[in-house]
Protein backbone atom coordinates (compact mmCIF):
# COMPACT_ATOMS: atom_id res chain seq x y z
CA UNK A 1 0.00 0.00 0.00
CA UNK A 2 1.42 3.47 -1.08
CA UNK A 3 0.18 6.91 0.06
CA UNK A 4 0.22 9.47 -1.82
CA UNK A 5 0.21 13.14 -0.35
CA UNK A 6 -0.99 15.59 -3.34
CA UNK A 7 -2.42 18.44 -1.24
CA UNK A 8 0.82 20.85 -1.93
CA UNK A 9 -0.94 20.92 -5.91
CA UNK A 10 -3.98 22.46 -5.07
CA UNK A 11 -6.52 21.79 -7.24
CA UNK A 12 -3.59 20.85 -10.17
CA UNK A 13 -3.43 17.61 -8.56
CA UNK A 14 -5.47 15.62 -10.94
CA UNK A 15 -2.67 15.34 -13.73
CA UNK A 16 -0.28 14.08 -11.17
CA UNK A 17 -2.84 11.80 -9.77
CA UNK A 18 -3.24 10.57 -13.11
CA UNK A 19 0.53 10.29 -13.47
CA UNK A 20 0.80 7.80 -10.25
CA UNK A 21 -2.08 5.58 -11.32
CA UNK A 22 -0.64 5.02 -14.50
CA UNK A 23 2.97 4.69 -14.02
CA UNK A 24 4.26 3.98 -10.46
CA UNK A 25 1.05 1.18 -9.14
CA UNK A 26 1.22 -2.15 -9.58
CA UNK A 27 -1.94 -4.72 -10.59
CA UNK A 28 -3.82 -5.14 -7.12
CA UNK A 29 -2.06 -2.22 -5.03
CA UNK A 30 -3.89 -0.47 -2.73
CA UNK A 31 -2.98 3.16 -3.27
CA UNK A 32 -4.06 6.59 -0.48
CA UNK A 33 -4.25 9.36 -2.31
CA UNK A 34 -5.07 12.88 -0.05
CA UNK A 35 -5.93 16.14 -1.55
CA UNK A 36 -7.16 19.31 -0.72
CA UNK A 37 -11.17 19.86 -1.10
CA UNK A 38 -11.34 23.57 -2.31
CA UNK A 39 -14.67 24.59 -3.81
CA UNK A 40 -16.11 20.47 -3.74
CA UNK A 41 -16.17 20.09 -6.75
CA UNK A 42 -12.77 18.64 -7.30
CA UNK A 43 -13.76 15.51 -5.35
CA UNK A 44 -16.31 14.48 -8.21
CA UNK A 45 -14.05 15.02 -10.88
CA UNK A 46 -10.82 12.81 -8.94
CA UNK A 47 -13.69 9.97 -8.83
CA UNK A 48 -14.42 10.71 -12.75
CA UNK A 49 -11.05 10.29 -13.42
CA UNK A 50 -10.63 7.27 -11.04
CA UNK A 51 -13.14 5.45 -13.24
CA UNK A 52 -12.37 6.36 -16.29
CA UNK A 53 -9.07 4.78 -16.04
CA UNK A 54 -10.85 1.95 -15.12
CA UNK A 55 -9.76 1.63 -11.49
CA UNK A 56 -11.57 0.68 -8.26
CA UNK A 57 -12.32 3.31 -5.36
CA UNK A 58 -12.72 1.21 -2.14
CA UNK A 59 -13.26 4.89 0.06
CA UNK A 60 -13.57 7.89 0.09
CA UNK A 61 -14.01 10.02 2.86
CA UNK A 62 -13.20 13.65 4.31
CA UNK A 63 -9.84 13.39 6.18
CA UNK A 64 -10.54 16.48 8.11
CA UNK A 65 -12.30 19.80 7.18
CA UNK A 66 -9.71 21.03 4.06
CA UNK A 67 -8.65 17.65 2.71
CA UNK A 68 -9.74 14.23 1.52
CA UNK A 69 -8.99 11.06 0.85
CA UNK A 70 -9.60 8.11 -1.57
CA UNK A 71 -8.32 4.94 -1.51
CA UNK A 72 -8.64 2.83 -4.88
CA UNK A 73 -7.45 -0.41 -5.79
CA UNK A 74 -5.58 -0.98 -9.21
CA UNK A 75 -7.59 -3.86 -10.30
CA UNK A 76 -9.19 -2.72 -13.92
CA UNK A 77 -12.78 -3.13 -13.82
CA UNK A 78 -14.19 -5.61 -16.14
CA UNK A 79 -16.42 -2.79 -18.00
CA UNK A 80 -13.21 -0.83 -19.02
CA UNK A 81 -11.52 -4.16 -20.51
CA UNK A 82 -14.37 -4.52 -22.43
CA UNK A 83 -14.14 -0.92 -23.69
CA UNK A 84 -10.40 -1.25 -24.48
CA UNK A 85 -10.98 -4.04 -26.58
Amino acid sequence: MKRYDLRQYGNGFLCKMECIINDQLYDGEVCIFIFEIGDGSIVMKAHNLIHSLGFSIINSIRFNEVDWTIVIKKVITKQHKEEVL
